[in-house]
């Protein structure tokens, strides 16, 4: 593992983040994760956009240009010496006395931990992975990557505790997300997803899935359904970039369909993991 903290490359175990940081106090901050395959960035340039996004969105001001990101990531990724890497970034607003007024004039803390990446267990990626629906209880700004994440990361632990990858969200009977993913079911061999709005993250990954599937002339709904619609799918899989394209194969404890991973599914992992090598 390596660590980058406001310019500098540190070591991991550095304790060198202030206790008034915002981020630390309020989860006052923002963040993305970019997967690196065999040395090369994925989607780098949609992964900083979305930063820059959702920065602009809770008025912090970028600390880097995205050339000085992009250099920063090199240099990273030519010290660890890791070909696949998952890569946080963080930026807080910065650090000061607490204050839920904050000071314009705050300098932003960015942070990035360089991590080998971690392969999804074959198990889940051949035979599907289970999910349970809960009520969004989020804010109405999810489109926002902060680092509020408090009712994600309490609906993902009851998952897994109760042996499921995943929590699916709905509001008022409508499928959102997942606690850290998009969800795309398939019926009648055509592809639904929930349209972006701010209810949603617009997903790096859900970009590449939907720019697969128009390549494989699948008909694409972006439109709302309900529980009732993604239990009673054909296929369903999740998509984000550590899980990349995930078949879902249990819902709340029932099959969909014969309980198999389907080929549409099968079909787009394939041709995401194309685009990965490009």
């Amino acid at each position: 593992m390596l660590a980058f903290y406001n310019g500098e490359f540190i070591e991991s175990t550095e304790k060198i983040v202030s206790l008034e940081d915002r981020g630390y106090l309020f989860g006052d901050g923002v963040y993305e994760v970019v997967r690196i395959y065999n040395g090369k960035p994925f989607m780098l340039e949609e992964h900083l956009e979305r930063l820059k996004n959702s920065a602009e969105a809770l008025h912090i001001p970028m600390p880097y240009s995205d050339e000085e990101f992009k250099q920063y990531i090199a240099e990273g990724l030519n010290r660890l010496n890791e070909s696949n890497v998952d890569i946080y970034m963080q930026i807080t607003r910065g650090s000061a006395p607490r204050n839920h007024v904050f000071d314009k004039d705050i300098q932003p803390v960015t942070a990035m931990i360089f991590r080998k990446s971690k392969k999804i267990a074959d198990d889940i990626r051949e035979n599907g992975g289970s999910v349970l629906l809960r009520e969004d209880q989020r804010w109405a700004n999810c489109y926002i990557k902060s680092l509020n994440l408090l009712p994600n990361i309490l609906a993902k632990n009851e998952a897994a505790e109760k042996g499921c990858y995943e929590a699916i969200f709905y509001k008022d009977n409508v499928v959102t997300e997942g606690s850290a993913s998009n969800i795309f079911v398939v019926k009648n061999n055509e592809l639904y997803t929930t349209p972006l709005h701010k209810g949603i993250l617009p997903g790096i990954t859900r970009i590449a899935v939907l720019k697969v599937a128009k390549e494989l002339n699948i008909i694409i709904h972006e439109e709302f359904f309900t529980p009732h619609f993604l239990k009673e799918a054909d296929e369903c899989f999740v998509t984000s970039t550590t899980s990349e394209v995930l078949p879902i194969t249990i819902v709340e404890g029932e099959k969909i369909s014969n309980g198999k991973v389907g080929e549409l599914t099968k079909n787009i992992y394939e041709g995401f993991k194309e685009l990965t090598k490009k």
